[in-house]
């Protein structure tokens, strides 16, 4: 019976999969080729961020709402790893910054050693305000001589300089960091302790990085981030694009006259090198997501795999069979943290810009863990497809929802107070859309369109 459902779910999630795919032709041919490759993007890095929260519910039913400051994480990685120094900062302000640093942590490392040795509360509290005391000293005095200098284009220490893609795995690792960290403080908490601790603590990483200038230019953006692909302006000088362009166009093209053809092989070609760059970012995506997915389904069906199934269903009886549960949990949440992190880098990567304010609960916790439910949580590939149905509504709800007046507009007379009123606010349909998606989704497949594989533990 199992292996009928299994058969049945593969072709499921070949039919669900084709019906995406033929509603973005659709798109790509009646509005614009360009938007529909920037829609597949963005569904692969949304898909990639789903896989890490799939990891964590779908296979450990660990409820993590602080997928937001994951994600910031890896967007800070691409800004402190890819971004030239900013050396008239640095000889300002450096080297306070990095003793201020360095006596908060000689602080923090001194209280814990202390107390762990029993020394008198007293004294351990007064070495800990002295601490305090200097770091605050030091960094104060550090922060404002970086911030001051060229704050309109600068005024922040900058990064290494290194190759973007390294601040992919980088901004993975800062995740796993700090999702150990957290861990170790929150995975023995009930499940619903832990989803206010994680939203706290996102919230708190959000608050950092907004406030924090000399760090990433808090609320000033950093923009010019490198990027692992060819720019537009360049595509559109390079003769081998020029000339397929051409062929593509020939017959078009034969029929006009010769500054005709040149201004309309100008257009062509600009719009060419825009689908090219996105295709270029597409590729890059494709390849990380797929190995995510091979990687986290190997690791699923290995025994690791069956004994984290197995204390998701049942704590009880696992930790009766020995299973250290802590510390199953904490793998878990590091290696998902870790894919969001990650997905998080590749985001500021392809927007070219790390703006902190772009991250909302809406978008970065709400709309992924829509996308896991509706896809269907421990099914990877029910992650990818949710993700990919779900930023669609994202993006679309807007072109729909005019559509829809428009239709209404038609049967409805000029003027009419009710139509102003829901043309007005179009913009909120993404929400209705959503909500409405995945209400219909929980009663009729509780599982999701493509729910967790029955496997013979």
């Amino acid at each position: 019976m199992n292996n009928l459902n299994n058969i049945w779910q593969s072709y499921r999630a070949i039919i669900t999969f084709s019906l995406m795919g033929f509603v973005l032709l659709f798109v790509g041919f009646n509005q614009s080729w360009a938007l529909v490759i920037g829609i597949i993007n963005m569904s692969l890095i949304s898909a990639i961020m789903a896989l890490g929260v799939n990891i964590q519910w779908g296979y450990a039913g660990l409820f993590n709402v602080g997928i937001m400051g994951f994600a910031a994480l890896g967007g800070v990685s691409v800004v402190l790893i890819s971004q030239q120094p900013v050396t008239e900062a640095i000889d300002a302000g450096g080297i306070k910054m990095l003793l201020a640093l360095a006596l908060g942590a000689a602080t923090i490392a001194a209280g814990v050693l202390l107390n762990r040795r029993g020394v008198n509360k007293w004294l351990i509290s007064l070495i800990v305000v002295i601490g305090y005391l200097f770091t605050r000293f030091y960094f104060s005095e550090a922060s404002k001589l970086i911030e001051k200098v060229d704050p309109a284009i600068s005024g922040y220490l900058g990064g290494f300089g290194l190759p973007i893609m390294l601040s992919w795995i980088v901004g993975g690792i800062a995740a796993a960091g700090a999702a150990w960290w957290i861990g170790k403080i929150t995975l023995s908490l009930r499940s619903d302790y832990l989803a206010i601790a994680t939203l706290g603590i996102s919230e708190i990483i959000i608050y950092v990085i907004k406030n924090e200038d000399w760090f990433v230019r808090g609320l000033k953006n950093v923009y010019g981030l490198q990027r692992p692909v060819p720019y537009e302006v360049d595509m559109q000088k390079s003769e081998w694009l020029q000339n397929l362009v051409a062929w593509i166009h020939k017959s078009e093209l034969q029929f006009l006259s010769q500054s005709e053809q040149i201004s309309k092989l100008s257009d062509y070609v600009r719009e060419a090198s825009v689908v090219f760059v996105k295709l270029s970012y597409s590729g890059l995506f494709l390849i990380i997501l797929v190995a995510f997915i091979i990687l986290s389904n190997l690791a699923l069906n290995s025994p690791w795999g069956r004994k984290v199934r197995a204390i998701r269903d049942n704590e009880v009886a696992a930790s009766a069979m020995g299973k250290n549960i802590t510390r199953q949990h904490l793998q878990i949440f590091v290696i998902g943290s870790a894919i969001v992190g990650v997905a998080g880098a590749l985001l500021v990567t392809y927007d070219g810009i790390f703006i902190p304010t772009a991250y909302q609960p809406l978008r970065f916790t709400f709309l992924i863990w829509v996308m896991v439910i509706v896809g269907g949580s421990g099914n990877n590939l029910g992650s990818v497809l949710g993700a990919f149905i779900m930023w669609f509504i994202w993006i679309q709800s807007g072109p729909i929802g005019l559509w829809v007046v428009e239709m209404l507009g038609n049967y409805v007379q000029e003027g009419n107070t009710s139509l102003e009123f829901i043309e007005d606010r179009v913009h909120y349909l993404r929400l209705i859309f959503m909500g409405s998606i995945m209400l219909l989704i929980m009663r009729f497949s509780p599982g999701g369109i493509l729910p967790e594989k029955n496997k013979e533990l």
